[in-house]
């Protein structure tokens, strides 16, 4: 049988990689029957997970180190502090029915 290289696209990380004839020969040799799901990279990533006992999905992702750039930046609000008054900045939009603290006020008054 012929083996031609094909496209597939990775499950994990979305990147295009080329399964190439010679590995679709060794993959039939040794009686697999699906075309791999990942790429190199994502493969030996959750190889190396598996080998140090932990899970991929504990450290964010096969790739989560460069996932960096392609997050947005998280927004801050300027808020006042409802306990001491001062300038804060907060991760989210405040809603004016709840009290918004800075992060000194918030360690004395969250709940543990």
């Amino acid at each position: 049988m012929t083996y031609v290289d094909r496209t597939l696209n990775c499950v994990d990380c979305g990147v295009e990689f080329i399964h190439s004839a010679a590995d679709q020969e060794y993959y039939v040799q040794k009686g697999f029957v699906s075309d791999p799901k990942r790429c190199t990279s994502c493969r030996a990533s959750r190889r190396a997970s598996r080998d140090a006992g932990y899970d991929v999905r504990d450290i964010g992702g096969p790739r989560g180190y460069e996932r960096g750039d392609d997050r947005v930046a998280r927004e801050y609000f300027a808020v006042v502090c409802s306990s001491c008054g001062n300038q804060a900045q907060v991760p989210f939009k405040p809603r004016m029915d709840r009290p918004v603290y800075c992060s000194d006020c918030f360690r004395q008054v969250k709940p543990d």
